[in-house]
């Protein structure tokens, strides 16, 4: 399929600015219609042709995809729908106005502003608080890494794509690429491709903490997968913070090569990176966080952002489809007429069901039988009158 022109109306979405594309698919931020509230902003993921049309990735796709809009929390991206629209298999996800963590580390190290220690700890808890629920429902994300990792402007930290990984791992053939590209925060297990727990994505958190706390990535050049496989971690440089040694030994634990060394679960991990930031006087919150990211790099991201949507919104004369919070209707997802839609391919859609209230209508009665039955009361009353 061709690129698309924007802004474009797709179902029930209008995509109106194309915000990345990876090795798998294409995301736009779109905006939906809604006549009981402003319109609403998501991100719809176009999976690229080449992957939607191999009927092993999307049937796996879907059925990840339906576990993860069953994870309902404050630091993970809501997964509202999934389904097919114009040839296209797309997720549609929360927005979040801001930057993932990979992008914000590029913009500080092009513009040589530092983010605080206390702010990039912060933000691991943030990640780590995501990983205790997601691990506690049985879910392993299989791909956590910066890129996966969002802060918004008010200060949020959330963790998207869960299911993606596994997803992706149905495909014997993936590009190297994509393979290279997350070999860089795998853990040992996952490089040999060995059975994964909810420790593969402590390993994985554990190298973000690493790569924050050192400034630089843990692997760097050459042989990514190697290199994963072989854990080989070297000493954090110091940094004079308080009780410098134990975080250091916070972060070695994490990235222990054994999994069975490293921290049993992802909760106590973050007791433990939480006591030392208490302990050291480098707590932080969300309003901090937000107000730093917005002094720094807000300004201009979200003009440009509001403008692009301001313009969509000019452009958009189409008539605008049923909303869903009305009358949910999403998008159905089919393959060759021949062949029967599996039921793991019913989409997702967990918009909130709009409520039938049950009234009983009274009928009118004609005019003229209730001028009769009027008449019909007088003469009754003239009646007892004259008989009294």
């Amino acid at each position: 399929m061709s690129a698309l022109e924007l802004p474009h109306r797709f179902g029930r979405y209008l995509l109106f600015d194309r915000i990345g594309q990876g090795g798998m698919a294409e995301l736009f931020l779109a905006r939906q219609h809604s006549t009981l509230a402003a319109d609403r902003l998501f991100v719809v993921k176009l999976i690229l042709p080449v992957w939607a049309e191999r009927q092993d990735f999307s049937e796996m796709l879907v059925a990840e995809a339906k576990l993860a809009a069953s994870l309902q929390h404050a630091n993970i991206v809501t997964v509202w729908e999934l389904g097919r629209e114009e040839g296209r298999l797309f997720i549609v996800m929360d927005y979040v106005e801001g930057f993932d963590l990979a992008a914000l580390l590029k913009r500080c190290s092009k513009e040589k502003v530092a983010l605080p220690t206390e702010l990039a700890l912060h933000a691991v808890s943030e990640l780590l608080g995501a990983l205790e629920y997601a691990h506690k429902k049985d879910v392993v994300h299989r791909d956590v890494s910066p890129s996966n990792v969002l802060v918004s402007f008010d200060g949020e930290v959330k963790l998207c794509d869960f299911g993606i990984a596994r997803a992706n791992a149905a495909i014997s053939e993936q590009p190297s690429e994509a393979i290279q590209g997350k070999a860089g925060y795998m853990s040992p297990e996952q490089a040999r491709g060995e059975v994964l727990d909810g420790r593969a994505d402590l390993f994985a958190a554990g190298i973000i903490l690493w790569e924050l706390l050192a400034g630089r990535k843990l692997y760097r050049g050459g042989d990514l997968i190697e290199q994963a496989r072989a854990a080989d971690v070297p000493e954090l440089p110091a940094r004079g913070l308080p009780d410098e040694p134990k975080l250091h030994a916070i972060v070695s634990r994490a990235l222990a090569r054994n999994r069975d060394d490293r921290y049993a679960t992802a909760g106590d991990m973050r007791a433990d990176l939480i006591g030392w930031t208490v302990a050291a006087k480098l707590t932080a919150n969300p309003i901090r966080l937000g107000d730093w990211l917005q002094r720094h790099f807000g300004e201009e991201l979200v003009a440009q952002r509001r403008a692009r949507e301001s313009a969509a919104k000019s452009l958009d004369a189409s008539p605008k489809p049923a909303p869903a919070l009305l009358t949910p209707e999403p998008a159905s997802i089919s393959y060759k007429p021949d062949e029967p839609t599996p039921e793991s391919l019913s989409p997702i859609d967990i918009s909130p069901p709009s409520k039938q209230v049950a009234t009983a209508s009274k009928q009118k009665s004609p005019p003229w039988l209730v001028i009769a039955a009027g008449l019909l009361i007088l003469a009754v009353l003239a009646w007892l009158i004259a008989h009294h």
